[in-house]
């Protein structure tokens, strides 16, 4: 059983650094296959991205991310490698896998170069929560940070390709944070026997953008 870590300012700024636009994962060359969903019209206006997103919070990606990120936090050094495989088989397409992996092994860099850290090259949600951590971060922000950076991440992406206004992309982030908390408090309470997935529109666009004609974002 954990007791719960007080969060204090050292804590709060690190972790708004590593979720940070700038922390060097690449964040915005990933589209989570918003890119094709956009291109083919099934996203035309802000009112269809905060649905999207607010489905692949409830019952797609940053609902597995989020329980992933919890069980990495609790998880003891030689359980990581499954919960690693669990991460990488939950990625429903390549470009899918291809994000995750990437952004993991880019976040354990510079978490291991900056913080001495010591986390091993893994997938994004299981290298932060293991992060967290080893830098005795509380799990509750952590996991309410990296949900946020998440949704934080598409909205960008979706105001550049609809596109979108500055305002109305910020509109649809903040209608987010209750389907944040949800999930924030959902994850927290589960374990990997939770996992599940049914957002299979987000799952074909992630598979149709890998062959999509022309595109801006890796994935």
């Amino acid at each position: 059983m954990f007791m719960a870590i007080r969060m204090d300012t050292n804590a709060l700024l690190k972790l708004t650094q590593w979720l940070s636009p700038g922390f060097p994962v690449s964040a915005y060359a990933y589209s989570h296959g918003l890119e094709h969903a956009i291109d083919n019209g099934a996203l035309k206006d802000a009112a269809g991205l905060r649905q999207w997103l607010e489905d692949v919070l409830r019952n797609g990606s940053g609902q597995s991310d989020a329980i992933l990120l919890c069980a990495a936090y609790r998880a003891e050094p030689d359980e990581l490698d499954e919960i690693d495989d669990i991460a990488r088989g939950f990625a429903a397409s390549a470009e899918r896998r291809l994000e995750t992996i990437d952004q993991g092994e880019a976040f354990a860099r510079t978490v291991n170069d900056v913080w001495g850290a010591e986390v091993s090259a893994l997938c994004y949600p299981v290298a932060v929560g293991r992060a967290a951590r080893l830098q005795s971060l509380p799990l509750a922000e952590t996991l309410a940070v990296y949900t946020h950076a998440f949704a934080a991440t598409l909205v960008s992406a979706a105001v550049r390709l609809v596109p979108l206004g500055q305002t109305e992309g910020q509109a649809v982030l903040a209608a987010l944070a209750q389907p944040i908390e949800n999930l924030c408090t959902k994850a927290q309470r589960a374990d990997l026997d939770d996992l599940t997935s049914s957002c299979f529109a987000l799952d074909i666009a992630s598979m149709k953008h890998e062959t999509q004609y022309s595109r801006v974002f890796r994935t």
